[in-house]
C-alpha cells in the first residue's frame, strides 16, 4: 500500500487536524485491530471510548465527538467520519486488476457487435449479435453479453456476469461477479387440465440507469412485457433478487438478500435492509426505510420507517414487541388476581 502523512490525509478529506502533521500512515483498520501507523475512524462518543486502548496512530472523528489525540497521535475532525473514510480508502486502494485494452484472443465477438474505443474485453468473453459495448468499458473474464444488448460507456462487468438479450445498461454501471441481468421472470400458471404448469413467455427487457452498482450473485429478471427498471445511482447488494417488471427509483440502497416480487414499485431514495421481502404489486414510497427482515404485504407510505413481519410502522411494532414480552407476567398476575377473587 502507499503511505501518506496525516497532514496529507487531512487536506484530502478537508478536515481539521489536531496533532502533528508529519505522522506516517501506511494502512487503514478498525480501532481494536489497528497498529502503529494505521488510521481508523470514530463516528460517535460510544466508539470514542476505544481510542485510549487502540494502537492506531490517527483517526477520523465525526463532528460532536469529544476526544483529544494524546501524545504522538493525531485526530482529523470531519463532518462525517464514514464519508471521510471513503476518501481515505481511495487513497490507500491498490489499482484494480483489469484486462488489457482491446479484445483478448480467447474472446468471441460477433462480427455485428460494436465495441467502443478503449474498451477491454477479457479472456473467454462472449459478445453476441448486434451488441453495443460503449467506450471505455471493462469486461473481465468470461462475461457473456447476449444478442442486441447494450452496455453503456464506462461500465465494468466482473467475471461471470451474464447480460441477456435486449437488456440495456446505462453509463458507469458496475456489475459484480456472477450477477445475471435479464433472466426470465418467474411466470407460471396451472395447465388447464391440471397436468402441470404452463410457462408464461417473458418478452420484456431490463433497463438499468447510470451509475448503478449491482452486487455479486444478484439477479434482475426481465419483464413479462415492457421492462424491469433500475433508476440512476441505485446500489444493489450481493444476492438480491429483483423480479419481473419491478421499477426501482433513483438513489435507492438495497442490502444483501433483498427479494422484490413481481411488479413491485420502489420510489426514489428508498433504503431497504438485508433479507427484506416485498410481495408482488405493492409500492414503497419515496424515502421510505425498511428494516432488516421486514416482510411487506401492503403499500408503504413515502418517508415511513417499517419493521417486522408483517411489516408495520417501526414505533408501533416495537411497542407491540414490548407488550408481547410482558404478556406472560400479565397472565400470571391475572391468574393470581382471579384466584384471590375466587
Amino acid at each position: 500500500m502507499p503511505t501518506h502523512t496525516i497532514g496529507q490525509i487531512a487536506q484530502r478529506v478537508k478536515g481539521s487536524l489536531v496533532g502533528p502533521d508529519h505522522l506516517t500512515i501506511h494502512a487503514v483498520d478498525q480501532l481494536n485491530a489497528a497498529v502503529e501507523g494505521c488510521i481508523s475512524f470514530i463516528r460517535d462518543n460510544r466508539h470514542a471510548k476505544q481510542w485510549a486502548r487502540s494502537k492506531a496512530t490517527a483517526a477520523l472523528v465525526s463532528a460532536g465527538v469529544e476526544l483529544e489525540p494524546g501524545a504522538g497521535r493525531a485526530l482529523v475532525r470531519v463532518d462525517d467520519a464514514d464519508v471521510g473514510l471513503a476518501v481515505v480508502l481511495e487513497m490507500f486502494s491498490p489499482p484494480a486488476p483489469k484486462p488489457e485494452g482491446g479484445v483478448h484472443p480467447s474472446a468471441t465477438v460477433d462480427a455485428t457487435a460494436r465495441v467502443g474505443p478503449d474498451a477491454a474485453i477479457g479472456p473467454g468473453c462472449v459478445i453476441g449479435k448486434g451488441v453495443t459495448i460503449g467506450e471505455g468499458c471493462v469486461l473481465h473474464a468470461n462475461v457473456c453479453v447476449m444478442d442486441d444488448a447494450v452496455v453503456g460507456p464506462g461500465c465494468e462487468l466482473f467475471p461471470g456476469v451474464v447480460v441477456y438479450r435486449l437488456c440495456e445498461l446505462g453509463s458507469g454501471v458496475i456489475v459484480h461477479a456472477n450477477a445475471v441481468i435479464g433472466a426470465d421472470g418467474f411466470g407460471y400458471r396451472p395447465a388447464p387440465d391440471r397436468s402441470g404448469l404452463v410457462k408464461i413467455p417473458q418478452i420484456g427487457t431490463v433497463k438499468i440507469g447510470n451509475d448503478v452498482e449491482i452486487g455479486a450473485g444478484a439477479c434482475i429478471d426481465r419483464g413479462k412485457f415492457s421492462a424491469t427498471v433500475i433508476g440512476d445511482g441505485t446500489k444493489i447488494d450481493n444476492l438480491c433478487h429483483i423480479a419481473h417488471n419491478c421499477r426501482i427509483g433513483k438513489g435507492c440502497v438495497l442490502a444483501a438478500q433483498v427479494g422484490l416480487s413481481g411488479s413491485v414499485v420502489v420510489g426514489d431514495g428508498v433504503a431497504i435492509g438485508g433479507q427484506v421481502g416485498v410481495a408482488d404489486h405493492f409500492t414503497v414510497g419515496d424515502g421510505a426505510q425498511l428494516a432488516a427482515q421486514a416482510g411487506v404485504i401492503c403499500d408503504v407510505p413515502a418517508g415511513a420507517t417499517w419493521f417486522g413481519t408483517p411489516a408495520h410502522d417501526l414505533r408501533a411494532t416495537l411497542r407491540e414487541a414490548v407488550a408481547l414480552r410482558r404478556l406472560p407476567d400479565l397472565i400470571k398476575t391475572l391468574k393470581k388476581t382471579s384466584t384471590q377473587d375466587g
